[in-house]
């Protein structure tokens, strides 16, 4: 057992006051206890004497704005159950209308931006929100290009100044309104709180429906396993993850970051926020922090103030894990939590922790994820990719080893998607009062009980004579080359009859030159994978010089776009 999940079960009830209902009930009990300390912290650039300055709000103030949005968007005829689109750039202004629609007992949703027009027109269209409260970028696109996105909306609301397109300014409203304290919406610990959209990595992105009890859930997750506790500071990787330091007490530094596209951060930037504000957490993808370490490496930068940092959205490698340990303090640890929008985190592991499994990884083991967190049950299923009505249709398998689909139960696994009921059949269970998260991911439980994962299912290979061939478990061996920065399996030809081809992406200037190179270089990772049982079948190799991956982490590899390129190819 892990120290972490070690002292959160001994810790107090998953769910304790104030969070006994409304999620926002945190803010102003944050705000009482330390009204002077900072909340949000916003980089505004440099002045004249090249020093950065900052934006900031204190608990008092976040919590007072958050108010006076409250007074505005009731005044403004939003009620309890109204769902309200969000589509603010970070900084105060985004929290506090986030709290806003959480105090007034309505519904926030966020879909990323970053999915493009497109998209994000589909999954407003889908959501159908009552209100919207944007900047005026947002409210330019909706209003000009939507095609008929806005609908549904009868409150159009904007934020942050400039041009509004027809929409009320609520900043305005907001200085009008009441300046008292706006009363907390009561709320059952079941009642929607907000519906968060998927990074549609696998498929078009969907709307998960989050439940108050949910998010205070994760709180107390953040709260016990994580040890986070008030007066800390957040750098983090997913703006929506501020709405936990919030909750906690902890101050959020922004960083100078484009949310839609966090591998492109400077990395300069983000180590000097550390350094800066003394960041004690930071959350972030593998994508954020290959660059981070690399620049730390080469400039002999450390990272002494961090105590954690907490990296997901795709398998974290060993070398990440190793090479960031060496820039922390002795007693900080990196962390990788396992989840996925519909349930997270379901189960974490820290890198010490993890060194004993390394060896296991890079011999194709899969990625270890450690133990599941207090309160949430994991099983194995035999994998099927129908829809199962009840956990009587479940296939279990019990024994440690037998890999198959991870399926996870609960306080923080959703039970619906929004307004796709074949989609919420196709990845929930019924087990009575009990919803059970079909994961989409495959793995399998070792004998001392810990998750180990393997791939999506999605992704498998089911080869000819029925052999299944795990992706992650397979990349692995060859990622092992020391000219590989990463590599993806996918299967040409019918399932049951695929053949295994492996695409690999050379580190940036280990790109083998002329044919005699590239014949080595494929050479060589043949004997790699000859070296396993589980890789000696793959004969075919790709080089792909820049692998697609999803918007939201810019981390997980789009192995269904590479497995279309390389039909033409191999």
């Amino acid at each position: 057992m892990s120290p972490e999940v070690q002292a959160a079960r001994g810790s107090a009830p998953l769910l304790s006051d104030p969070s006994a209902g409304n999620i926002a009930a945190h803010l102003p009990v944050q705000a009482a206890a330390r009204p002077d300390t900072r909340a949000i912290v916003l980089p505004r650039g440099r002045g004249r004497d090249g020093r950065r300055e900052y934006a900031q709000a204190s608990f008092r103030q976040l919590n007072e704005t958050t108010d006076r949005y409250a007074h505005a968007l009731k005044g403004l005829g939003v009620v309890r159950g109204d769902r309200v689109l969000i589509l603010i750039k970070p900084g105060v202004e985004l929290i506090a209308v986030i709290y806003a629609v959480f105090k007034l007992g309505a519904v926030a949703v966020f879909i990323d931006p970053g999915m493009g027009l497109k998209n994000l027109v589909a999954g407003i269209k889908l959501v159908a929100p009552m209100a919207f409260v944007g900047v005026s970028r947002a409210q330019a696109a909706l209003t000009l290009l939507g095609r008929g996105a806005l609908a549904s909306v009868s409150v159009r609301a904007l934020v942050g100044g400039g041009f509004g397109f027809g929409a009320v300014n609520l900043d305005q409203e907001a200085e009008r309104a009441s300046s008292e304290p706006f009363p907390l919406t009561d709320v059952d610990l079941t009642d929607p709180a907000a519906i968060l959209f998927t990074s549609g990595s696998t498929g078009p992105a969907k709307g998960v429906v989050y439940e108050h009890g949910m998010f205070q859930a994760q709180v107390e997750h953040m709260r016990t396993v994580y040890g986070i506790a008030p007066g800390e500071v957040d750098l983090p990787g997913l703006p929506v993850f501020a709405l936990f330091s919030v909750a906690l007490g902890a101050t959020t530094v922004f960083p100078d970051l484009d949310p839609t596209r966090p591998a492109l951060l400077d990395p300069r930037l983000w180590v000097e926020e550390i350094h800066n504000h003394g960041v004690t957490y930071s959350f972030g993808s593998p994508a954020i922090w290959w660059p981070v370490m690399r620049h730390c490496q080469a400039e002999g930068l450390l990272l002494p103030s961090l105590k954690r940092v907490l990296m997901a959205g795709c398998p974290v490698p060993p070398a990440l894990h190793e090479g960031l340990a060496k820039l922390l303090s002795p007693e900080a640890r990196t962390h990788t939590p396992y989840g996925a929008t519909e349930a997270l985190p379901v189960s974490t592991i820290d890198g010490h922790a993890l060194r004993e499994t390394f060896a296991q990884t890079r011999a194709g083991a899969g990625v270890c994820v450690g133990r599941a967190l207090p309160g949430v049950e994991i099983r194995i299923a035999a994998v099927s990719d129908g829809p199962l009505a009840s956990w009587d249709e479940a296939t279990i398998l019990g024994e440690p080893g037998q890999r198959g689909e991870i399926v996870v139960a609960g306080p923080q696994v959703t039970k619906a998607y929004c307004e796709l009921p074949e989609e919420t059949a196709k990845a929930k269970i019924q087990d009575g009062e009990r919803t059970w998260h079909r994961m989409g991911d495959l793995g399998y439980q070792d004998e001392a009980g810990r998750l180990w994962f393997l791939g999506r299912k999605a992704h498998r290979v089911e080869a000819s004579g029925g052999r299944r061939m795990f992706p992650v478990a397979c990349e692995a061996i060859f990622n092992e080359h020391e000219r590989v920065y990463r590599s993806a399996l996918v299967g040409l030809g019918e399932p049951g009859d695929q053949r295994p081809v492996m695409i690999v992406e050379p580190l940036p200037g280990q790109i083998p030159r002329g044919s005699a190179a590239v014949d080595t270089f494929f050479s060589e990772l043949r004997s790699l994978g000859q070296a396993h049982p589980h890789t000696e079948s793959i004969e075919t190799f790709l080089t792909h010089f820049e692998f697609p991956v999803d918007l939201r982490h810019n981390a997980k590899i789009r192995r269904e776009d590479l497995r279309d390129w390389a039909k033409g190819r191999a």
